[in-house]
């Protein structure tokens, strides 16, 4: 289980997360919600040892997890697939998924996975040697989440991973985050669309600058009347 502390980021004087606590169980979805600004992505820059707390901790295992740099947090089974996707883009589909494994040295087992994720997302195997930044936004959403499962994480972390792409595909995207967790692998998400977020969520976190303002079940959270009218239009889709 990943727990978060008592955990404070400051950039300059400024705090953007003041003092947050969570708790990521092994083989759920926890979904964190709130607006541009709140913390989100901060928080799993963090977790993933992209930036420095100023107070609080993380653990994962029972291990702390503040003092290791990002490398050491991958080897634990700690994995991001970042806002923007992030995909090299003068390199090819197969070339991507290869460096997702990058800290291993089991060659039959990096082409099994590679197997696996073609199953998975069987448009990369098709273009598997297009250079991945002539795919389209869903693909290289895509192709980003494969490359983070090369490297068999335990825990997954997605940030806006539907951000910029179609209802369609947004779909098809929260589909697989649902298959990934139901084959073991938790699941930490954040994303702005709350909707299609607190249905497939275990639990669910609500950021306001930089503090947890609510928590529940997905279904709880998607039945209350302020996340409704904050979040969701109110009225639940």
């Amino acid at each position: 289980m990943l727990k978060v502390r008592d955990l404070v980021v400051a950039y300059g004087g400024i705090e953007a997360l003041k003092g947050i606590s969570i708790d990521v169980p092994d083989g759920q979805i926890i979904t964190l919600i709130g607006a541009n600004g709140a913390g989100k992505s901060t928080l799993l820059r963090t977790i993933m040892g992209l930036e420095t707390a100023k107070n609080g901790t993380i653990t994962y295992d029972e291990e702390e997890l503040n003092s290791l740099n990002s490398q050491h947090i991958v080897e634990r089974g700690i994995t991001l697939v970042p806002e923007g996707r992030r995909i090299f883009p003068n390199l090819t589909v197969l070339e991507n998924l290869r460096i997702g494994a990058y800290l291993r040295k089991d060659k039959a087992g990096i082409a099994e996975d590679i197997q696996r994720i073609y199953e998975l997302f069987p448009r990369l195997e098709e273009r598997n040697w297009q250079m991945a930044g002539t795919l389209s936004g869903g693909e290289q959403q895509m192709l980003a989440v494969g490359r983070a499962m090369m490297c068999r994480p335990k825990l997954i972390m997605m940030d806006e991973p539907s951000l910029g792409l179609a209802p369609l595909v947004i779909k098809e995207i929260f589909r697989i985050i649902q298959r990934i967790n139901e084959a073991g692998t938790t699941v930490l998400l954040v994303e702005q669309n709350a909707n299609m977020a607190l249905k497939v969520a275990h639990k669910a976190y609500v950021l306001e600058t930089g503090r947890i303002r609510m928590e529940g079940t997905g279904r709880e959270l998607l039945e209350n009347e302020e996340i409704k009218e904050a979040y969701l239009g109110k009225k639940k889709k």
